[in-house]
């Protein structure tokens, strides 16, 4: 039976409209609006945006994030709700610990409808593929998926068959019931987000760092802007990686004049990661200790020099405008045909980018956009202009590094993820499947201990299969399928072979000349043992013959011939014959087709090692499956 097709989010060939629709929206991002089910003015708008925030205050207010903290903005377009966005980049983790926040944010306030989703598209629906209705795919998912009252709802397909935004919305207020998501999903969902928010305190670690009395004051006072540094140190190219070779701003004065002082610094453990993967090396301004492989002097200075090279950066992004917000603006002119297709570097096309610039300048958009990056340019030298000094961390009780063993085995885990998910797609095929009676009941067979198992059905089977009638669609197993069509040209085939065998069969008419008048295939005189059978029995070639002995004469001395089972092998052993006797049954003794054929079945099966293989494919195609092999690996 043909193995169900995958479901619809999973199926790469679906391509979603949210993907195609974002095509320039920044890589793992995800996007979030929330929506009141009444229209709100104003200050209505801001005092929700206030409550949002306190009742999530509690869960943020000390984690770390990778790239940028959840945040929310009113927007009154198309019409007045809260949205943001949030990177998470390589800590998955982020994306949900937010997912968390909104069923968190839904129950509290069972007003709102929340619809969430990332650069991939409806994750949440993507995360439960293998439970959710068939008629749901990408395709059709748009403004279908919303968090409520800390559930998640599925506008239904009969409902509104393409639903706009208002629409869904509309429908969640006035039959909120019709559109609860099955327990299946709801369970899928809430396990992946089971165990926040105290998962997301596991998810961060504290290492103690030897780093600049500046880079100290830093964090004692903004100690979130170490995702900047681990972002900027992790991000570098040539350019930063010049701010990092002088050290302007975090060593003014020279490492003779910069003390170095340990701290506690803390990260998510994706951030430290990514610190403790690369290699770099120490710039030559940089006060280094002259004992190598100190661990909290390396990762201090990669720290340091990550908190450098993102400051100078971000203050040079700013006073240029040079940042993402000026790459959209200038995308946006190229593909309006603001350069007329002028070669790049050209006097006129210089001229148009120089107005460009200008207004860019000039706009909203780059006020906007200058004040986003040069925030933390300015808080740190607001930090910096408070008084300091390295005595202010000298006296500090320092804890020891948290333990960094999962960096190095989260093998267990990862084969846990994967268990799961395989025990998922197993339990999804079981439930499309619709299996014949007969597959049934082989199954149930197959599934009960090896030694129950008949040998002899398996070999029946592949007989079966082997002897039965097949066309030019392919071959045909045991068990009805649905093959796919193959488109033939019959009467071109049928020309084909009729040259094919009018060529064969002058050969075979000018061979006959040269033998005697009477001559034929059927005139031999045939002795009881068969020894003194023609060369042309059968019409063989007697071309087949010379060949066969020159091959039998090359194979004489090779181990081939020990690689078959032959008839009376066991016969043999059993008997002890003699070795005379030995070599002579070799070589006539015929080769024993089904044992071989056993053997090399189950050989592969074995060397399959429970996984998808070629012999456990095939004999599913005809409903047989073999045990497994329990004393492997004993």
């Amino acid at each position: 039976m043909a193995t169900p097709p995958p479901p619809p989010f999973l199926d790469s060939n679906n391509p979603n409209p949210l993907i195609q629709a974002s095509s320039r929206l920044p890589d793992d991002t995800v996007f979030y609006s929330i929506y009141p089910d009444s229209s709100l003015s104003q200050d209505s708008l801001q005092s929700l945006h206030l409550q949002i925030l306190n009742s999530v205050s509690p869960f943020v207010s000390s984690y770390i994030w990778q790239h940028q903290p959840f945040t929310l903005s009113i927007s009154f377009h198309p019409f007045p709700h809260l949205q943001g966005h949030l990177r998470f980049g390589d800590n998955l983790n982020d994306e949900w610990f937010t997912v968390f926040l909104f069923f968190q944010i839904s129950a509290t306030f069972p007003s709102l409808s929340i619809q969430v989703h990332d650069s991939d598209g409806e994750f949440l629906l993507i995360e439960a593929a293998y439970h959710l209705p068939r008629w749901l795919n990408p395709e059709n998912s748009q403004n279908r998926a919303f968090i409520r009252r800390g559930k998640l709802h599925i506008i239904p397909q009969t409902a509104l068959p393409n639903p706009t935004l208002s629409e869904s919305l509309k429908f969640l207020i006035e039959n909120e019931e019709a559109a609860v998501a099955p327990d299946s999903v709801q369970s899928v969902i809430k396990s992946r987000i089971a165990g926040y928010p105290e998962k997301a305190k596991l998810n961060t670690h504290t290492v103690r760092a030897r780093v600049p009395v500046t880079v100290a004051q830093v964090l004692k006072h903004s100690p979130s802007l170490i995702s900047l540094a681990v972002e900027g140190f992790y991000d570098r190219d040539l350019d930063s990686m010049k701010h990092a070779a002088k050290m302007e701003q975090f060593l003014k004065g020279g490492k003779e004049e910069v003390e170095i002082v340990t701290v506690a610094v803390k990260m998510s453990r994706a951030m430290y990661a990514q610190l403790m993967q690369q290699r770099f090396q120490a710039p030559k301004c940089y006060p280094m200790p002259p004992k190598k492989g100190d661990l909290e002097a390396e990762l201090g200075m990669k720290i340091a020099c990550g908190f450098e090279m993102m400051y100078q950066e971000k203050k040079k992004e700013g006073e240029e405008g040079k940042g993402s917000g000026w790459k959209t603006y200038k995308e946006s002119l190229e593909n309006s045909g603001y350069f007329n297709g002028m070669i790049p570097g050209s006097k006129e096309y210089n001229r148009l980018m120089e107005k460009a610039e200008e207004y860019y300048r000039n706009s909203s958009l780059f006020s906007k956009r200058r004040e986003m990056l040069t925030a933390p340019v300015r808080q740190i030298d607001e930090i910096l202009s408070l008084p300091y000094s390295a005595d202010d961390f000298k006296n500090e009780d320092i804890p020891p590094s948290d333990d960094d063993s999962w960096l190095y085995s989260g093998e267990d885990e990862l084969n846990s993820v994967l268990q799961d998910r395989q025990k998922e797609m197993e339990l999804y095929e079981l439930k499309h499947k619709k299996k014949p009676k007969e597959q049934q009941d082989t199954g149930a067979s197959s599934s009960s201990k090896g030694e129950d198992f008949d040998l002899s059905e398996l070999v029946k089977t592949m007989q079966g299969f082997i002897h039965k009638m097949s066309s030019y669609e392919g071959a045909e197993v045991p068990v009805d399928r649905d093959p796919k069509e193959v488109e033939l040209d019959v009467e071109c085939f049928m020309k084909d072979v009729e040259s094919v065998i009018k060529y064969r069969g002058d050969e075979k008419l000018t061979g006959d000349a040269d033998d005697d008048e009477g001559s034929s295939d059927m005139d031999f005189d045939e002795s009881e043992d068969g020894s003194d059978m023609s060369d042309h029995e059968d019409g063989e070639d007697p071309f087949m013959h010379s060949y066969s002995d020159v091959m039998n004469d090359e194979l004489k001395d090779t181990t081939l011939k020990k690689s078959f089972v032959h008839a009376n092998e066991q016969s043999n052993k059993d008997e002890g014959t003699s070795n005379a006797a030995e070599h002579m049954d070799e070589e006539f003794s015929p080769v024993d087709v089904d044992v071989n054929l056993l053997k090399n079945l189950l050989d592969s099966f074995s060397c399959q090692q429970g996984l998808p293989g070629p012999t456990s494919n095939l004999l599913g195609l005809m409903g047989v499956k073999l045990p497994k092999d329990e004393h492997k690996g004993k």
